[in-house]
């Protein structure tokens, strides 16, 4: 008998597929097959969108906006973005310069197409949003992942910076706040950073800023491009209305950059998805240009959500986690719980072994550091209720408490 040749392309065989969906998907199965789980994995925000944007969707299909629109977006949203980043960065950006996707995660994936040639290199601090490095290797570059020490807060520092720099670098992704940290970047600490690609022109850099309006206590977020103007030239900012919005099934995302490089994401996205839904592209612009109080309210919220993780966390024996200033992640250090052996008898000794053991011993769904680069951690999502926070913490608790020293 004859083998089928393999179809897939021998690229994808160096990628994964995202740990948090993966993650979100065995809590859903198990949910399914009857067992009671409390699920930390996913970065969705568990309330509804606003009725004002609804309500903005659902009067565009009444009125007809059930058509193709332009690739780019439509005039109507991608002013919306310009009057946005205006108002909310101090940045002046043109239509032209602005391309909206279906999800920034579009938007990050048609950047590193448009851009990447083999061997290319893209810097990517750790821990990493789950989706950067795949999307370097499938369009054929290649991730340098610098890892950022929690005694530096998790942020990338001006001389790992330097020293990650090579000819073959590309670009740089920045993601402040950060997923899975909540570590955010002062102006300083951005200026630093600038100060080295200032003295390397041929490096671009990607400012992943999705979770902008999620900072708390006396943290501010910063623009990248506040911070560092000249930089301008050659950086593509990254953002969406998933996460501020309440808006993830709606896949509205949006790169603010070059208009070169926002021509070359729109030429990508005439032979894929041709444009973004109509009736999300006018929703999303009367979110954008509508009420901010639904987005105060909600990071009043996750505040309170972070609090009271950090206090049940903090609690338990054996996991240490500090306070992230941003993003709705805690990412809490399980050192503490390495060496100890499970009522089954096996020893654990890694992160995703502890998140195994919390997943079947407790019903509790985290997402291990491995995944995200750095371990021994997990990361803890905080956008669930209150109730599920203290459901889930006293799980673990319980768990840990079983759990035997070596």
């Amino acid at each position: 008998m004859s083998r089928q040749p393999d179809i897939a392309a021998t690229r994808l065989g160096a990628a994964k597929p995202s740990a948090s969906m993966a993650a979100k998907a065995r809590a859903d199965a198990m949910r399914a097959a009857g067992r009671h789980i409390i699920d930390f994995t996913i970065g969705e925000p568990d309330f509804p969108t606003p009725a004002h944007i609804v309500e903005a969707g659902a009067n565009a299909l009444k009125h007809g906006h059930t058509r193709y629109t332009a690739s780019a977006g439509t005039v109507e949203l991608r002013a919306a973005i310009a009057r946005k980043l205006k108002r909310d960065n101090q940045l002046h950006y043109k239509t032209n310069e602005i391309v909206v996707g279906c999800g920034a995660k579009q938007v990050i994936f048609n950047a590193f197409m448009a851009t990447l040639n083999q061997g290319d290199e893209v810097i990517v601090p750790a821990p990493y949003w789950v989706s950067y490095p795949e999307m370097v290797l499938i369009n054929g570059g290649t991730p340098r992942i610098v890892n950022c020490d929690a005694r530096d807060g998790f942020k990338l520092r001006a001389a790992a910076l330097e020293h990650a720099i090579t000819p073959r670098t590309k670009w740089l992704v920045l993601n402040s706040p950060n997923n899975p940290t909540g570590a955010v970047y002062s102006a300083t600490e951005l200026r630093a950073l600038g100060d080295v690609l200032d003295r390397h022109p041929h490096v671009h850099i990607m400012a992943d800023e999705i979770y902008e309006h999620f900072v708390y206590g006396g943290a501010k977020h910063v623009c990248l491009l506040n911070a560092n103007p000249a930089l301008r030239s050659r950086t593509l900012l990254v953002n969406g209305l998933s996460k501020s919005h309440a808006m993830t099934g709606w896949r509205i995302g949006y790169g603010a950059g070059p208009a070169g490089l926002v021509q070359a994401i729109v030429l990508l996205i005439t032979q894929s998805t041709t444009c973004a839904g109509a009736a999300a592209q006018a929703a999303a612009a009367a979110a954008l240009d509508g009420p901010t109080q639904s987005v105060t309210d909600a990071a009043r919220m996750f505040e309170s959500r972070r609090n009271r993780l950090i206090e049940r966390l903090s609690g338990i024996e054996g996991v240490h986690c500090e306070t992230p200033d941003g993003a709705f992640y805690v990412f809490a250090s399980v050192a503490g719980l390495l060496g100890r052996q499970a009522p089954t008898g096996k020893w654990l000794q890694s992160d995703t072994e502890v998140a195994e053991y919390l997943c079947e011993e407790g019903g509790v769904v985290a997402i291990d550091g491995t995944s995200y680069g750095l371990s021994p951690f997990l990361r803890f999502s905080f956008a669930t209720s209150m109730s599920e926070i203290d459901r889930g913490c006293d799980a673990i608790e319980a768990a840990v408490s079983r759990l035997k020293p070596r």
